[in-house]
């Protein structure tokens, strides 16, 4: 028997895979498809995400694969361009150290994939494609999987990251409350586009009679380390769907020079706007598009996911290991607030127009200001719940980096002593931070003083800070 099953080997089930494996948990990764998915579907990786993907080691293969610096260039109807950039917010601000990435990262969803496998595969796990769940049930001691096959598996736990119409969902029984609207739609692929140049992001309003067919926006992305554009067009036709021959004649439309070489996938996409009550069924979790789906709008759909994988991850593995479960209510308490405001936030980002956004609109999709923090904050010091902030070290490396060398990471300050106490499972370091930082940075990010204890969870966010004995 299996520790853990994981049901969809997308952004969401992979990162909740390594985040077990890498501790040392059995698990196994089903996926209905054939083979591994070829849309570039969710493109932009925010950096929060990028903050969290970094503990397990992708990020930096991540960040050579894709493109930061993409800003908007709308295209007028009388053929005028103007460019927008897409972090406004940071024109002309300085750089963060305790913030190593500050604007979302371009690179197209199958390469994202393709890294964490190449990463799980490190910890010598391969997904199983075309292993489609056809039901399920639970007992006290764990949960059977049957496939459409008729092999039967069966695990200690179970986490179902199967997508907008997950199986496992559907199976549990648990409602998914919202609303459908087919007048919202979008027709989406990927395809080598010549004519364009490739250092912006190209978009096309509804005032210009080119785009024509029942288009009413055009966005054409090109996307880095590959010869394709991802290929996003309103559409307030219903009766027409995204084919190779539409979208290339839509896109043409737009302009003399611009020629389509091949449409390599394409799909249809209508508003779907829903989400869960409850995470957790018994030894059964739901994660990603599972648990909530929204617009596009944004790109907080794929972040959100790795989001709950991160969380949870760390949280089943110290349950595998001895844990108390009661750990596992956490994850529904942290997690469903988030998606919740995730929803609310993206369909407000749905009604405006990509170069009109605020600045605290675009700050808020970063995932950077993500709380799990229970009561008010007293000053500027992050406390319990929030996220734990980065900073330059004296021997040239970060605290991010060497947060890498354990799961729970504590920080004394002026000589405290302190023993972490009770920490639900993983391995722990006790830093002295001022030996460790370089010119009192983390003193300064963390807001502590002498005898000021934080104990960072796996996940990077505080689990405690208090004042503790000095030597």
């Amino acid at each position: 028997m299996d520790d853990v099953i994981v049901v969809g080997a997308g952004p969401t089930g992979l990162t909740a895979a390594i985040e077990l494996a890498r501790r040392g948990v059995a698990v196994r990764v089903l996926d209905g498809l054939d083979g591994p998915h070829r849309g570039s579907r969710g493109k932009g990786m925010q950096p929060r995400t990028l903050e969290l993907l970094d503990q397990l080691g992708v990020t930096d293969r991540l960040v050579s694969l894709g493109s930061f610096g993409l800003p908007f260039r709308q295209h007028a109807a009388d053929g005028t361009t103007r460019d927008v950039d897409r972090s406004p917010d940071l024109v002309g601000t300085p750089d963060d150290p305790t913030t190593p990435w500050r604007t979302s990262l371009i690179v197209p969803q199958w390469r994202t994939e393709q890294v964490l496998r190449e990463r799980l595969a490190e910890e010598g796990v391969e997904v199983s494609y075309g292993a489609r769940v056809a039901s399920l049930g639970q007992d006290d001691g764990g949960v059977e999987v049957v496939l459409d096959d008729g092999r039967r598996l069966r695990s200690a736990w179970l986490i179902g990251a199967d997508g907008g119409s997950s199986t496992v969902r559907r199976e549990l029984g648990v409602g998914f409350l919202g609303e459908t609207d087919d007048e919202i739609r979008l027709l989406l692929g990927d395809a080598e586009i010549d004519g364009l140049d490739r250092d912006h992001w190209h978009m096309w309003a509804a005032d210009r009679p080119l785009v024509g067919a029942g288009a009413r926006m055009v966005a054409l992305c090109p996307l880095p380390a590959t010869p394709l554009w991802q290929v996003q067009i309103g559409s307030t036709d219903p009766s027409r769907h995204a084919t190779p021959a539409l979208l290339t004649e839509i896109i043409e439309g737009l302009g003399p020079r611009i020629h389509v070489r091949r449409v390599d996938v394409t799909s249809d996409w209508r508003l779907n706007v829903r989400m869960v009550d409850d995470y957790r069924v018994g030894r059964v979790l739901l994660a990603g598009d599972a648990a909530h789906v929204h617009s596009p709008a944004g790109g907080m759909g794929m972040n959100t996911g790795i989001a709950d994988a991160v969380n949870l991850g760390w949280k089943l593995a110290a349950v595998v290991h001895g844990a108390d479960p009661a750990l596992l209510d956490t994850y529904t308490a942290e997690r469903l607030p988030v998606a919740a405001h995730v929803l609310g936030l993206s369909n407000d980002l749905l009604g405006s127009q990509f170069w009109s956004r605020t600045d605290e609109q675009v700050h808020d999709t970063r995932g950077l200001a993500t709380t799990y923090r229970t009561t008010p904050a007293v000053g500027n010091e992050p406390v319990a719940g929030d996220r734990a902030p980065d900073a330059p070290l004296r021997d040239g490396s970060t605290l991010f980096r060497r947060r890498r060398d354990a799961d729970w990471t504590v920080l004394a300050f002026g000589g405290a002593v302190a023993g972490p106490a009770d920490l639900p499972g993983g391995t722990v370091q006790v830093l002295d931070a001022d030996a460790l930082a370089a010119d009192g940075t983390l003193r300064e990010a963390y807001g502590a003083v002498d005898g000021t204890v934080v104990v960072i969870r796996p996940d990077g966010y505080l689990w405690s800070r208090s004042a503790a004995v000095s030597a």
